[in-house]
């Protein structure tokens, strides 16, 4: 399937019961496209295990810290409207064993992916919630 933003490739995965609310659509499943990092609601759901490696060797592989990072970083959009929703999901991430800077830090600075966001500009707002 291609990013509906920017039509890269995506990964399929599936997203949690205590995440949907946070999620496009409110999906039972979503795809992240492995160039923009933009999330879309998916319908069908994922047929086998996401291999979130294809986005990048800095991405989260354990889904625990993968699907909320994904949701996270898709809601970087309007931090305002989202900040407590923002806070939860990389919270989360943090429960998982992963540090959301250093995989936001990393991202950055892989040029195969370009956010359709500012996270640049986003991750000093990001390290305010977290800390």
């Amino acid at each position: 399937m291609a990013c509906t933003a920017c039509s890269s490739p995506t990964v399929v995965f599936s997203i949690p019961e205590e995440y949907r609310e946070h999620a496009p659509g409110e999906s039972p499943a979503g795809t992240l496209c492995t160039r923009c990092l933009n999330v879309d609601p998916e319908g069908a759901g994922p047929l086998e295990e996401p291999d979130f490696t294809r986005v990048s060797d800095a991405y989260p592989t354990d889904p625990d810290a993968a699907v909320p990072f994904a949701l996270a970083v898709d809601l970087c959009s309007s931090l305002a409207t989202n900040r407590a929703a923002i806070e939860d999901l990389l919270e989360a991430v943090e429960r998982a064993g992963t540090d959301p800077l250093l995989v936001l830090d990393r991202l950055l600075d892989d040029p195969d992916v370009e956010p359709y966001i500012d996270l640049e500009r986003r991750r000093h707002q990001l390290e305010q919630l977290l800390y």
